[in-house]
């Protein structure tokens, strides 16, 4: 199965999950003592991009869109043009590692040469194919990719071998863009290509330097002979500048003499992009907890009945005696049946089958090309064994979303979700919903992959009302699953009554300040 992680242009191998056995290994006994939390105060993140000396990690991405679910301002994409081996790559990783902001994806045009006929290949071979041409990228997918990119929906992006001068099977999925950098030496050559940037910078670098670097690039990366080396520059490279990128530079924003080394530039440059940033940034979680819900409860929830089986598995697990096993044991027969409950929603057709009897049944089938299920993380984990009890071969994705404690808001720190997901029904599950922010996080990384709003079903043990308004409300064609809807939040945005954490509950952790001091304070024993 091939997966992607958002932000990163590169794809992380695939992981089909853990099983039930499994997850219960990463239990401490029942009868441990509580550990501190670790999960909500992560400082561990993905890495966003690697140089030849570190590696540059990102914070999480906060909210995107707004309270409707929407996206209502794009990403900022930066232009980066200049001539070949001027150092426009040096220049992005300088300005990325300045702007110290979640999310940047780094693109760039080089994945965009076309395919080369079995006649423009032999060119190539003999160094004599035009790589320097406008009309050797395809403008028409860079296009597309590009303003699916700004957006925020995932793309998949070619991966060009300049050794073989072809595309790879494999293309990289790249997503969660807050700012683009995207560079090339024809980066300003088309007029579409132009209107999706943002900030248009020409990197300007003398002749002599640009055609020592070329040299030793092409011969130490890519296996070029010298002769052949300065035949294609003569040739081509020096020619295309002169024609087509030298005069672009009159269409910059910005110009950078002298490459990565003008920190003065490029601290110009960080300081007008922040500025662009501030005026993009969101509070959706203030927005939703200020809203007064008055509306009856939609129509897509569905709620379990308030069966006497019900009833009493919430009466054990809200009760705040109740064991750490007997938490497990309850709260697994619960997701159980919430986890058969939303399995009634996915489609289906009339079929007749024979029994061994040689009797006909008519029954049911589902219609599907396929049902994954994602979790939302670390809680929503816990679910993953009823789904896999009662799906066979089903296949599960994983999003981390976590609370920035300074503003409050979810943020998005690591996705990895099955390829193809567009064409499944997704049961996306959390074991609470409060605010529904996490909630519309999820849902709305699935929207950018391409699923359909109306094959994804929320799966959660206990809601609030808020939470079921504001998802519905964003987004009226999914469909929620709950075991019971609580009416209020207390100020510190819980359900209440509620259940208290259940992630800290299940997996015997406890954040609290009170078990951090205990622990502190305990004696050494003898």
């Amino acid at each position: 199965m091939e997966t992607e992680s958002g932000a990163i242009l590169s794809c992380r191998s695939s992981d089909s999950g853990s099983g039930e056995d499994s997850l219960d290994r990463l239990l401490p006994p029942a009868g441990a003592p509580r550990r501190k939390s670790t999960t909500s105060l992560s400082t561990t993140e993905p890495p966003l991009l690697r140089t030849g000396t570190r590696t540059i990690y990102t914070a999480g991405r906060p909210p995107w869109y707004d309270e409707h679910g929407m996206q209502p301002k794009e990403a900022f994409v930066i232009g980066l043009c200049g001539g070949s081996a001027s150092g426009k790559t040096t220049v992005a990783n300088k300005i990325i590692e300045a702007l110290d902001v979640p999310w940047v994806v780094l693109l760039s045009m080089d994945s965009f040469y076309k395919v080369l006929s079995p006649d423009e290949q032999a060119l190539a071979a003999s160094n004599d194919y035009n790589f320097d041409h406008p009309a050797a990228f395809d403008f028409e997918l860079l296009v597309a990719t590009l303003r699916k990119l700004k957006q925020g929906r995932s793309v998949k992006i070619p991966v060009y071998d300049f050794t073989t001068h072809s595309r790879h099977k494999d293309w990289k999925n790249v997503y969660g863009a807050s700012v683009i950098i995207f560079e090339g030496i024809m980066s300003f050559a088309d007029k579409g290509l132009l209107q999706l940037l943002d900030m248009k910078i020409f990197v300007d670098t003398d002749s002599d330097i640009r055609l020592v670097r070329r040299l030793r690039r092409d011969i130490t990366e890519r296996r070029r002979d010298i002769e052949g080396v300065i035949k294609q520059y003569n040739k081509f490279v020096k020619p295309a500048f002169d024609q087509y990128i030298e005069p672009a530079m009159r269409l910059a924003d910005i110009v950078v003499p002298r490459g990565g080394g003008n920190m003065v530039a490029i601290d110009l440059i960080v300081q007008h992009v922040h500025s662009q940033l501030e005026k993009r940034e969101l509070n959706v979680r203030a927005l939703l907890a200020s809203v007064q819900q008055t509306h009856p409860l939609p129509q897509t929830l569905c709620v379990l009945e308030s069966t006497p089986q019900v009833k009493g598995l919430h009466t054990i697990i809200r009760n705040k005696e109740t064991s750490r096993d007997e938490f497990i044991f309850y709260s697994k027969r619960l997701m159980r049946l919430l986890i058969e409950r939303a399995l009634t929603f996915l489609p289906s057709q009339r079929c007749v089958v024979q029994t061994p009897q040689g009797q006909q049944y008519e029954g049911r089938r589902f219609i599907g090309k396929g049902i994954t299920g994602v979790s939302i993380l670390r809680a929503g984990e816990t679910m993953e064994p009823a789904l896999r009890a009662v799906c066979k071969d089903v296949r599960i994705g994983k999003i981390l979303i976590q609370t920035n404690m300074d503003s409050g808001e979810p943020e998005l720190h690591y996705l990895r979700l099955p390829k193809d997901i567009s064409e499944d029904h997704v049961i996306l599950m959390d074991s609470t919903v409060s605010t529904g922010a996490a909630a519309m996080m999820a849902i709305r990384v699935l929207l950018d992959h391409e699923v359909q709003e109306e094959r994804i079903v929320l799966v959660s043990l206990l809601m609030a009302e808020l939470g079921v308004h504001s998802v519905a409300y964003a987004f009226p064609k999914v469909k929620i699953i709950t075991s019971a809807v609580d009416k209020s939040l207390d100020d510190s945005l819980h359900v209440i009554p509620g259940i208290g954490d259940f992630g800290d509950r299940y997996f015997g952790t406890d954040g609290s300040a009170d078990w951090s001091e205990a622990e502190d304070k305990e004696e050494p024993h003898c």
